[in-house]
């Protein structure tokens, strides 16, 4: 059971999401934020001290959870097969928030960024779990000589969430299979 200070948070965060979706987060305010999760101004700045608390804590809150979708997802099973997995998760997790897409990939390569530490952190441990299985490709000779694991591993992340993004920006009348496939004709490019 979610406590009262969890369900406060989630509003806030789904507030955020929303407003920042068509405005980004630069101009938003904590009033417009508190006005659109229907709490007062100062719950705002209990929960979290500041709007960019309210951010860095909504960057982890959501990195957290595209973590947890891509460990989901890492099993004993064909490396190969685990990376479909993860990349179907993280599609699924991203067309269920596209909002939180927007401002990972704008904040992420932004620089120098606001979050730029908070999202170093979580970028790493996002990519340490897409490294794992690529490094299981590598271990079974099935990538092809020189890959650099952590280069290979940060590409397939930039690819999820660009090509989840570009999906529901451009292309939500595809069906999330229809993308993986797309996606999985690259990626297993690389392996063989």
């Amino acid at each position: 059971m979610t406590s009262r200070a969890e369900t406060t948070k989630q509003k806030l965060f789904d507030a955020t999401l929303r407003l920042s979706a068509s405005r980004g987060l630069v101009g938003l305010t904590v009033d417009e934020i508190a006005a659109e999760a229907g709490v007062a101004k100062g719950t705002v700045y209990y929960n979290f001290g500041s709007k960019d608390g309210l951010v860095d804590g909504l960057l982890r809150y959501g990195v957290g959870q595209l973590a947890d979708e891509l460990r989901a997802a890492a099993d004993d099973e064909d490396p190969m097969a685990v990376i479909e997995s993860q990349m179907d998760n993280a599609l699924k997790f991203i067309g269920q928030y596209p909002g939180f897409s927007q401002i990972l990939v704008s904040e992420m390569w932004r620089t120098p960024g606001q979050w730029h530490e908070t999202l170093t952190l979580l970028r790493e441990e996002v990519i340490s779990i897409v490294k794992a299985q690529l490094q299981r490709l590598a271990d079974a000779g099935r990538l092809p000589e020189g890959v650099q694991i952590q280069t290979a591993a940060a590409g397939l992340f930039g690819t999820m969430l660009v090509v989840a993004l570009d999906w529901q920006v451009f292309g939500p009348q595809r069906t999330r299979a229809e993308v993986l496939d797309s996606v999985m004709l690259l990626i297993r490019g690389l392996g063989r």
